[in-house]
C-alpha cells in the first residue's frame, strides 16, 4: 500500500462516527476525492455521494458505510459517571476497561469504561457475563455538575484506539468495520480517474449502516442504478477455533471476498469472477444464502430491484477496538472493483 493511500485509511479508522454522528468520517472522505471525481454531493442524511463520469450509463453504485458501533450518553449520576446505551451491536466482554472519548460540543473528552474490579466481587459475580448497563464511563469529573457542565445527553462515545501496523503486512484498528469500505470506494474512484468508462459510478460513503442499514436504502432510492455493489467485512475464519464447515474457509491475505447466494444477481457475480481471473486478481468465495446483513440487501430491494453484488474484507475480531485484517486485500479488492466497473457496457443484460 503507498504511503499516501495508507495515510487516507489511517485518518478514516482514527475518525469517530457512530450512526447519525459519521460527519467527521465524511470530511476525511470527501477531501480524498476533491478534484477526483466529475460530481460530489451530500443526501439529507448525510450519506456522501461522489460521482465518476456522471453522464455514462449504465449506473453502478460503490456502497461502502461511514458509522462505526459506539455508544451514546443515556444518563449522568450525581458522582459525575456517565452511563450509555449502544449504538449498533457490541459483546460486552469486549467493553470492559477501554479507554474511550466523549464526543461534545466543545471537543472530545477522554475517558474509560469502568465496572468493579475482580477483587470486588464475590465468586458467583465473577462468572457471570458483564452487562453495559452495569459499566459506566468515568471522565475523571468529581461530582454530577462538573459532567453535567461538560456532557449533554445524547453526546456519542467511541473508543479511543490507534491504527497500528502488525507483521507480514497486517494491521489492526476500530472501525475497519467498515472504514476499510470506504477505503476501497474511495480508492476505486482515483484509479477510474482519466480512464475509459461506459458507466456512470457512483460512490456512496453510506451513513447508518449498524443501525439498519439505512443510509444506503435512501441513496439507493436517489441515484436509482442498474448495479449496486456493497464492499463490508467479513469474518475471517482462519482462527483456533473457527467451525469451517459451518462458517467456511475465509482467510486474510487470501484476497476478496465475493458473495454468491440470492442476495447478489448471478450476472454480478460471474462478471467479478471473470474479471479476478483475467487480471490474476486474488479472490475467494463466501456462501450467502438469504438477505445478508449489509447494505447489499437493501439496496438489492431498492425501486423495481438493482442487480446486486457484495464484496468483503477477512477481518478478525469484528466489533471490537482491535479488529485485523491484511492491507493486500484493500488494494485487491480496489483492482477487482476497478476492473469490474471498466467492463461494463451499456448493452449488458443482468436480469437472471
Amino acid at each position: 500500500m503507498k504511503k499516501a493511500a495508507l495515510e487516507f485509511l489511517q485518518q478514516l479508522v482514527e475518525s469517530h462516527g457512530t450512526p447519525g454522528y459519521e460527519q467527521a468520517v465524511q470530511k476525511v472522505f470527501r477531501a480524498r476525492l476533491e478534484g477526483q471525481v466529475g460530481e460530489m454531493r451530500t443526501d439529507l442524511m448525510g450519506s456522501v455521494i461522489a460521482v465518476a463520469n456522471p453522464k455514462g450509463s449504465p449506473r453502478i453504485m460503490l456502497d461502502g458505510h461511514s458509522d462505526e458501533i459506539g455508544f451514546l450518553v443515556k444518563y449522568i449520576d450525581d458522582k459525575g459517571y456517565l452511563f450509555v446505551v449502544a449504538s449498533g451491536g457490541w459483546d460486552a466482554e469486549v467493553i470492559v476497561a477501554q479507554r474511550a472519548l466523549v464526543h461534545t460540543a466543545s471537543g472530545s473528552i477522554p475517558g474509560v469504561f469502568g465496572k468493579r474490579a475482580i477483587h470486588l466481587m464475590d465468586e458467583e459475580e465473577r462468572k457471570k457475563k458483564s452487562e453495559l448497563h452495569k459499566m459506566w464511563v468515568d471522565i475523571g469529573a468529581t461530582s454530577g455538575d462538573e459532567a453535567r457542565e461538560l456532557v449533554k445527553l445524547g453526546d456519542s462515545v467511541t473508543m479511543d484506539a490507534t491504527l497500528t501496523l502488525l507483521r507480514n503486512g497486517r494491521a489492526t484498528s476500530k472501525a475497519f468495520d467498515n472504514r476499510c469500505g470506504l477505503y476501497v470506494v474511495a480508492e476505486t474512484l482515483r484509479s477510474l480517474k482519466g480512464k475509459k468508462l461506459t458507466a456512470s459510478v457512483h460512490g456512496v460513503s453510506a451513513v447508518q449502516e449498524e443501525i439498519g442499514l439505512r443510509g444506503a436504502q435512501t441513496a439507493a432510492y436517489g441515484i436509482n442504478p442498474t448495479i449496486g455493489i456493497a464492499i463490508d467485512v467479513c469474518h475471517a475464519t482462519d482462527l483456533p477455533d473457527s467451525d469451517k464447515k459451518r462458517h467456511g474457509d475465509i482467510q486474510m491475505g487470501k484476497g476478496p471476498v465475493i458473495a454468491r447466494g440470492p442476495n447478489v444477481n448471478p450476472h454480478v457475480f460471474q462478471r467479478f469472477v471473470e474479471v479476478a481471473e483475467a487480471g490474476k486478481i486474488p479472490y475467494q468465495v463466501e456462501a450467502s444464502p438469504r438477505g445478508t446483513g449489509t447494505d447489499a440487501n437493501v439496496i438489492q430491494l431498492s425501486r423495481a430491484g438493482v442487480a446486486a453484488g457484495l464484496l468483503s474484507i477477512p477481518l478478525r475480531y469484528m466489533h471490537n477496538p482491535c479488529e485485523m485484517l491484511e492491507l493486500d486485500d484493500l488494494d485487491n479488492c480496489v483492482r477487482l472493483l476497478a476492473a469490474f466497473c471498466q467492463s461494463v457496457k451499456k448493452q449488458d443484460d443482468w436480469i437472471p
